[in-house]
């Protein structure tokens, strides 16, 4: 799928360091980076995204590329693959500019595989580098930052908008409503693997927030062990009574992206171009190391 999200306005490769972590559910740990070159990289609110740099096990020097157009990853490309730190893709979760601080959030699934994908932008899982570099990252510990812009972009008039989205997606949900307007209209579908795992934050009046516990679903008797699917169950049975244009946004695993945009267009008419959708992560499916 092509980009169709706003650029970063100013990229840089910057470092930054870890200040601090929390877990801040069973399943999500809470990694705030700071760090005075923090103060290149612009806050945007949304779905922020951006490519972090970590290092790999047994690496003593954290080697960033220095391009921030899209030829960085020719030069990534070109360091030895045993000195090139991991990249994945992660969302900005909060930004305190003032502080030159940014909190990012990792999913915590054991035994799941790594949710990061090289086109999206997503908390990550157990099993791959960057939810274990939440899990055991030390205060000090130094990463690279690039930032990619904001993947929600509405391009046409609405009246109303639809965010659907597992757990990966629950950072850009987040930002996404606390950036929207106070009167903005609209509903927003969160899976999440267990009741524990919702959080607060600031949702506009107008948007419905409707939380969806995985283990309730699985518990129930319902075929919706796989992350995505009790979402999207939640998404098909959803009376989509509000007037007006939508603007939907379906964000997460795979085939909760695809199937959601799929069921929109074919089962409720909605038009192809006020539907996107960004696949983040497959379940069975590692990311490329």
């Amino acid at each position: 799928m092509a980009f169709k999200g706003r650029k970063a306005v100013d990229p840089h490769v910057v470092m930054a360091e870890v200040i601090r972590t929390k877990q801040v559910s069973p399943n999500m740990m809470r990694v705030t980076l700071g760090g005075d070159e923090l103060d290149r990289f612009t806050p945007a609110g949304y779905d922020q995204w951006f490519r972090l740099f970590l290092p790999r096990p047994g690496q003593d020097m954290l080697r960033l590329p220095t391009r921030t157009s899209g030829l960085w990853y020719a030069e990534y490309l070109t360091t030895p693959k045993a000195r090139r730190p991991w990249v994945r893709n992660y969302t900005v979760r909060a930004a305190r500019p003032d502080l030159n601080e940014i909190d990012v959030d990792f999913v915590l699934h054991a035994g799941d595989d790594e949710g990061d994908s090289s086109e999206g932008h997503a908390a990550g899982h157990a099993s791959g580098p960057g939810a274990g570099f939440a899990q055991a990252a030390d205060q000090g510990v130094r990463v690279g930052v690039l930032d990619q812009g904001i993947t929600y972009n509405p391009r046409h008039d609405h009246d109303w908008t639809l965010l659907v989205s597992d757990e990966s997606g629950l950072p850009a949900v987040a930002g996404i409503c606390e950036s929207l307007p106070d009167d903005a209209r609209g509903v927003a579908v969160v899976e999440v693997p267990t009741a524990a795992d919702t959080q607060e934050f600031r949702v506009p009046a107008g948007v419905d927030l409707r939380w969806v516990v995985r283990s309730d679903a699985a518990a129930g008797g319902a075929p919706h062990a796989l992350p995505g699917q009790a979402a999207l169950a939640e998404l098909c049975a959803l009376d989509l009574g509000h007037t007006g244009d939508v603007y939907a946004f379906t964000i997460g695993e795979s085939a909760l992206a695809t199937g959601a945009r799929r069921h929109l267009v074919g089962e409720r008419g909605v038009p192809k171009a006020h539907v996107d959708f960004v696949g983040y992560w497959r379940h069975g499916r590692s990311s490329p190391s």
